[in-house]
């Protein structure tokens, strides 16, 4: 990753920390910077804006907006919906019977 990627990268996640997080809070979620590949920046939510029927309007309006008015090296911002590791390991748990009552 080249020392300008790796800058532009720290740029990204500052105005999601600073300006769109701000915003995302208020309906108890946030979001991160999961990449930023050939100008393209992804951008994952999570908490309640993960799950809200609203998130494509919410990456256009909110998070598109504030990142493209301020970094022109981005060409484009699109949400990245991968599901963690984690929370795949504990549907697999769940499902094969694995995860105690406590767990859950």
């Amino acid at each position: 990753m080249s020392s300008s990627t790796a800058e532009t990268e720290k740029e990204i996640q500052k105005i999601i920390d600073e300006v769109i997080n701000v915003q995302l809070a208020l309906h108890g979620g946030s979001a991160s910077l999961t990449a930023f590949e050939d100008g393209v920046a992804w951008v994952k939510f999570h908490g309640a804006c993960a799950s809200c029927m609203s998130s494509s309007d919410t990456l256009e309006v909110v998070v598109k907006e504030a990142i493209l008015q301020k970094l022109p090296e981005v060409k484009d911002v699109q949400l990245d919906m991968t599901v963690s590791e984690d929370l795949l390991d504990m549907a697999r748990k769940i499902l094969s019977g694995g995860l105690s009552r406590e767990e859950k």
